[in-house]
C-alpha cells in the first residue's frame, strides 16, 4: 500500500521552473538563493524572488525549502546571518543545511527554524541520523549510495527522511568530492562544481571513456517500497521547466499506482537511461553518458509537456454571498470551504435602475468570472432590494478584492512564523603561536606504523590493523582509530570500536557524522576528519559543543584563512599526501575492465594518473600529485597530518601545493585574501 502522504519535492532553478512545479502537483519545492546554494550556475532567486516564491509556494498549500547547502567562510558569516533573517521573515519552511557553522548560526538567528540536513553532509548510518537528530534536524537527505535495507533502519532514528527518486547521480558520495576543486579550483562544497566526473577518465588508456560518469536516477517503479519515506525529492535545479513538469507528473502517476512514463522521462534527459543499482544493491551497468539520442528525442516531448503547465490549476471551491440594499454600501462575502475561511469587502452605495434591475443571476455571470486564479466559482447566494443595480464594472473590482484578500488569507495561513533573534555574529581571527605542531601519520597498515612510529605524536591506523598494532608494541595512547569512510554495516564497525576501547585504544577519527555519536556514546577521545569540510569558527565551535577535541580543517581552503580560524579546541592540517578526491561506492576500474585487470589507477585525457584504493565497500580516488608543505608553511597550526601511501614506490614524487595558495575560484571571486 502506498503511503498518500508522500510528500513529492520538485526542483526549481527558475521561477518558471517553480511554476512548472507546482501547477503539476509538486507539494514542496526546494530552491537557491544567488548564494551559499550547492547549484551555483543554475538562475537562481533574488532575495525579491524568494519572497514571492514563498507566497506562491503557500497559495498552493505547498511548502518551499530553501538550499544553504554549501560551507562558508568566516568573512561570510555577516552576510550569511541576514539572509537567514530575511529568508525566515518571508516565511520559507526549511533550510537545507551541510556546513556546521551554518547549523550554528541559524540555529542563533531563528532559534525555531527547521533544520533539514543535507545529502552533503554524509549521513549513511543510523548513528548518523541519531546525530543529525541532536542537532535538531527533523528530516536527513541520507546519501544516495545506500540500498533500501538501510535506508529504512535510518528512517527508524529520525522523524522525517527524504530520499532522491529521479535525477542525476554524482560519482562521489555528496560531500566527500574535491576532484572539481583540487584540478579546477571549482569547489562541489561550494557550489561550483566544474563535473569532472562527465570528462574522459579511463583505467587502461580508452581515450574517450567516461569512467566516472553514471546514468541517471530513476526509482520510480520503487515507489510502492518506500513507505518509510516522507518526501520523494527530484533532483534538477540546473534542468528547464518541462523536465521539472514531467518528472512530477510521473512522480505522481507512481504514487497512484499507475506505472510512469520512464521513455518519455528518459528522452526529456537521461544519460544513456537510468539506474537504480543503489537502492536494489545491484550495482552493475550504472554507467552512462549523455549520447546523440539522449539530445535529439527531447525536443519531440518537450512543446507538449508545456502544456501541462500553461494553464492554472484551480485548486479550491470559492462562494460568494452578496447584499445589495438602498442606500447601504454592496458588501460581498467570499468563503472558502477547503480551509474554513471567509473574507469580506464593501463597494460603493447601489443605484437606482433605470431599466432591468440587478438580480441574483447577473450577480453570478460576473462573480463566476474567476479566470486565471486558483479558485473555481461554487455558487453565489445573497439579498438584492427591488429596482437596484450595480455596474459589471464595480462586481468585478469587488470579486478581485474578495480573491486578493482570500488569497493572502490563505498564504497568511501556510505561512511559518518565526522567533527571529537580533544576533550578530562575533568572530575574531586566531591569535597567531609560535608553539611547533604536533606530528600526526596516517598509514595503510600496522607494519608501517611500526616503521614510523617514533616519528609522531600519533599515528592514525585504519580500524582492522589496530589489533595487530598493539600487538607489535604500538604504544596504545599513541593510536587513533580510522573506521571506514562509508559503511553498510555500522553494528559491525562500532562492535570492533568498542573491542579497541577495551583493549585500551581512546583515539577516533571522525571522518563523518555518524562516528561522533558512536565515539561520545563509547567515551572515546574524538578527532575531526578532513570529511567533516570545516571551513569557519562557527564550525569548529559548534564541532566542539558536539563533542570534538580536535578539528582537521578543510584543505579546499587558502593557509592564510585556516590560521584565522577561531576555534575553543585545536585545529590542525594535512601537510603531506596523495590527497583523496573522490569517495565512490562504484569502482571505476571494476566497471571497465574488472578487478582481475586492475592497475589500481585511472587516466585523464591529459594523461595525468590518479591512484585508485578499494576498501570493499568503498574506493577512493587520490590525486595525481602529491601535497607537500615545509616547516614554515605548518607555522600556525596546533597539528599537522601526514598521509602515507606506498612510500617505497619508485615513482617520482609529483610535488603540490593543492589549494592552499591558490585557492577556489568562487572564493577569490567575492573576496580578496
Amino acid at each position: 500500500m502506498i503511503k498518500k502522504n508522500m510528500e513529492i519535492l520538485a526542483p526549481a532553478g527558475s521561477f518558471e521552473a517553480l511554476e512548472a512545479a507546482l501547477r503539476c502537483g509538486a507539494d514542496a519545492v526546494y530552491i537557491g538563493g544567488k548564494n551559499f546554494s550547492a547549484r551555483g550556475n543554475a538562475q537562481n532567486f533574488s532575495d525579491e524572488e524568494i519572497a514571492h516564491a514563498c507566497s506562491l509556494c503557500h497559495l498552493y498549500g505547498a511548502k518551499l525549502y530553501l538550499a544553504v547547502n554549501t560551507v562558508i567562510s568566516d568573512y561570510n558569516a555577516e552576510d550569511f546571518c541576514k539572509y537567514i533573517k530575511y529568508t525566515a521573515s518571508a516565511g520559507v519552511d526549511a533550510y537545507i543545511v551541510q556546513d556546521w557553522g551554518c547549523i550554528y548560526l541559524i540555529k542563533k538567528c531563528v532559534p525555531n527554524a527547521v533544520l533539514h540536513a543535507s545529502t552533503q553532509m554524509t549521513i549513511h548510518t543510523p548513528e548518523g541520523a541519531e546525530f543529525a537528530k541532536s542537532l535538531g534536524f527533523s528530516r536527513i537527505v541520507p546519501a544516495r549510495e545506500l540500498p533500501a535495507e538501510n535506508i529504512a533502519e535510518i528512517s527508524k532514528h529520525i522523524p522525517e527522511t527524504e530520499i532522491f527518486i529521479h535525477g542525476a547521480l554524482c560519482m562521489s558520495v555528496s560531500g566527500q568530492c574535491y576532484f572539481s576543486a583540487m584540478i579546477g579550483s571549482r569547489s562541489a562544497n561550494r557550489g561550483v562544481c566544474g563535473q569532472v566526473c562527465r570528462l574522459p577518465f579511463s583505467s587502461c588508456g580508452a581515450k574517450n571513456f567516461s569512467a566516472l560518469s553514471l546514468k541517471d536516477l530513476s526509482l520510480l517503479n520503487h515507489i510502492k517500497n518506500m513507505n518509510n519515506i516522507c518526501s520523494l525529492k527530484i533532483e534538477g535545479r540546473m534542468k528547464r521547466p518541462e523536465y521539472v513538469a514531467s518528472a512530477v507528473i510521473e512522480t505522481k502517476k507512481a504514487l497512484s499506482g499507475q506505472a510512469p512514463n520512464l521513455d518519455m522521462l528518459r528522452s526529456v534527459f537521461s544519460r544513456d537511461g537510468f539506474t537504480d543499482g543503489y537502492f536494489t544493491g545491484k550495482r552493475n551497468h550504472m554507467f552512462g553518458t549523455r549520447v546523440k539520442d539522449d539530445v535529439v528525442s527531447a525536443k519531440d516531448f518537450l512543446p507538449e509537456i508545456k502544456k501541462y503547465y500553461q494553464k492554472q490549476p484551480q485548486l479550491y471551491s470559492l462562494g460568494f454571498e452578496i447584499t445589495i440594499r438602498e442606500n447601504q454600501k454592496i458588501t460581498l462575502n467570499a468563503y472558502c470551504p477547503d480551509y474554513n475561511i471567509s473574507v469580506s469587502v464593501t463597494g460603493d452605495i447601489p443605484e437606482k435602475a433605470l431599466k432591468k434591475p440587478m438580480d441574483l443571476n447577473y450577480a453570478e455571470k460576473q462573480l463566476s468570472k474567476l479566470g486565471d486564479t486558483v479558485f473555481r466559482y461554487s455558487e453565489v447566494s445573497g439579498e438584492i432590494s427591488d429596482g437596484l443595480t450595480v455596474s459589471a464594472s464595480a462586481l468585478n473590482a469587488l470579486r478581485r478584492e474578495a480573491v486578493e484578500k482570500m488569497q493572502n488569507k490563505i498564504i497568511n495561513l501556510n505561512t511559518p512564523k518565526y522567533n527571529i533573534t537580533d544576533y550578530t555574529p562575533d568572530i575574531t581571527s586566531k591569535k597567531p603561536s609560535d608553539k611547533k605542531p604536533e606530528i600526526r601519520i596516517q598509514c595503510l597498515n600496522a607494519s608501517q606504523a611500526e616503521k614510523y612510529e617514533y616519528k609522531s605524536d600519533m599515528l592514525i591506523i585504519p580500524l582492522s590493523e589496530c589489533e595487530k598494532a598493539l600487538r607489535l608494541g604500538i604504544d596504545k595512547n599513541k593510536i587513533c582509530i580510522a573506521p571506514p569512510r562509508f559503511t553498510l554495516h555500522e553494528n559491525e564497525i562500532i562492535s570492533e570500536m568498542q573491542n579497541l576501547k577495551d583493549m585500551g585504544i581512546n583515539h577516533l577519527l571522525c571522518v563523518n557524522p555518524s562516528y561522533i555519536q558512536t565515539g561520545k556514546r563509547l567515551g572515546m577521545i574524538l578527532h575531526g576528519g578532513f570529511g567533516l569540510n570545516v571551513t569557519n569558527s562557527c564550525s569548529c565551535r559548534m564541532l566542539a559543543d558536539s563533542g570534538l577535541d580536535d578539528i582537521t580543517l578543510s584543505f579546499e581552503m587558502k593557509l592564510s584563512q585556516l590560521r584565522k580560524i577561531n576555534s575553543p579546541v585545536p585545529t590542525g592540517i594535512i601537510s603531506y599526501g596523495q590527497l583523496p578526491l573522490m569517495l565512490v561506492r562504484n569502482c571505476p576500474i571494476r566497471n571497465e575492465v574488472g578487478c582481475a585487470k586492475c592497475n589500481k589507477s585511472i587516466t585523464d585525457r591529459t594523461g595525468r594518473n590518479f591512484p585508485v584504493k578499494c576498501s570493499g565497500e568503498y574506493a577512493e580516488i587520490f590525486n595525481a600529485d602529491t601535497l607537500l608543505l615545509d616547516e614554515k608553511e605548518i607555522s600556525g597550526f596546533d597539528f599537522v597530518t601526514v598521509i602515507l601511501s606506498d612510500e617505497n614506490s619508485e615513482k617520482p614524487l609529483s610535488p603540490t601545493k593543492g589549494l592552499y595558495y591558490r585557492g577556489i575560484i568562487n572564493e577569490t571571486k567575492n573576496k580578496k585574501n
